[in-house]
């Protein structure tokens, strides 16, 4: 059964305009009783991961939470931005974040420790979104003047740029095999680039209107994309046709995601609903009504059977899905 776990109202002052789910494993020392082989293989084991979700909202924080046992608890603020945060994202293995703001910088962030490791500012444009790329060695990121920029995370440096032609970038992505990059733009085309060539390798017209998100399938073969023209689109990556079109929301697709298994994806809408979708047979099989406002960030845990939103309405909700 699909079903509400825990629900934070006013998490945040203001509208909640992201969210990132993320899990971190830290070894621990055992003690060594004496000095046979099976001791010495276990002085060093995991202890149990931690999930954590942050939420960037505009009330210019970045806020860590920690999930055990179904229990949000608030781990960090992190503070430092001085406009509204529109984009978070956590690094694949679990140990940073980045955000962007409107204030034009973006940063990154040590998740264990709560303190800031970089800053960039980018100037007198919105920083409107950011993703890792699949080995945690870059950031990229999406502007309002349409240009998105590959940062290194040791250095903060700006390593590699893709033009865009000039389009406010809404969306970003990074396929987990790190070949392509994805954006949506304001006037609803989707460029897809090749990462090693550093060149623009197709663009995609199907939507009317903005692309507010989109994500790469976990075996990098699909791209979901999500527009206020209140459909989804799915594209075959290598043959870069239109897979299929998904109808449901009344108003503006916000937010979509993968689940980690590629069973499923999940959508947010500003019809206030969430939406979870069988990739197979591209159906809504079930809806969430449990926000008030506009739905502008979901997203799936790393085993697939929990499910995160965050709305205008300041709420921070997880569910729980069936196995």
């Amino acid at each position: 059964m699909y079903s509400v776990v825990n629900k934070r109202d006013n998490a945040h002052d203001e509208g909640i305009w992201s969210c990132a789910w993320g899990r971190y494993s830290s070894e621990k020392k055992k003690k060594d009783d004496g000095d046979d082989e099976k001791s010495r293989d276990s002085v060093m084991s995991e202890e149990p991961p931690t999930d954590y979700i942050i939420t960037g909202a505009l009330d210019d924080l970045v806020k860590v939470w920690e999930l055990q046992d179904d229990k949000l608890q608030l781990k960090h603020n992190l503070e430092g931005h001085s406009l509204g945060v529109v984009s978070v994202a956590v690094s694949n293995n679990g140990k940073l974040c980045a955000s962007s703001s409107l204030d034009s910088s973006m940063r990154i962030w040590d998740l264990e420790k709560g303190e800031k490791i970089a800053n960039v500012d980018v100037g007198p444009v919105d920083l409107w979104t950011v993703a890792f790329s699949p080995d945690d060695k870059y950031v990229i990121s999406g502007s309002h003047s349409g240009k998105i920029t590959q940062y290194s995370v040791e250095n903060a440096n700006a390593e590699q740029s893709f033009e865009t032609r000039g389009k406010f970038t809404l969306s970003i992505a990074y396929s987990p095999d790190g070949k392509y990059i994805a954006s949506g733009a304001i006037d609803g085309i989707i460029n897809i680039f090749d990462v090693a060539s550093n060149k623009l390798w197709h663009t995609l017209e199907g939507h009317a209107m903005p692309i507010r998100s989109l994500c790469f399938s976990p075996d990098s073969q699909l791209l979901l994309t999500a527009s206020d023209d209140g459909h989804m689109k799915l594209y075959d990556v290598q043959h870069t046709h239109l897979v299929g079109t998904m109808s449901g929301h009344a108003s503006w697709v916000l937010s979509v995601a993968f689940s980690p298994d590629g069973k499923n994806f999940v959508s947010g809408s500003s019809d206030q609903t969430v939406k979870v979708w069988e990739l197979g047979s591209r159906q809504c099989i079930h809806t969430f009504n449990d926000h008030t406002d506009q739905v502008w960030g979901v997203k799936y845990n790393p085993d697939s059977n929990k499910i995160l939103s965050v709305s205008e309405d300041k709420s921070v909700i997880v569910y729980k899905c069936p196995k």
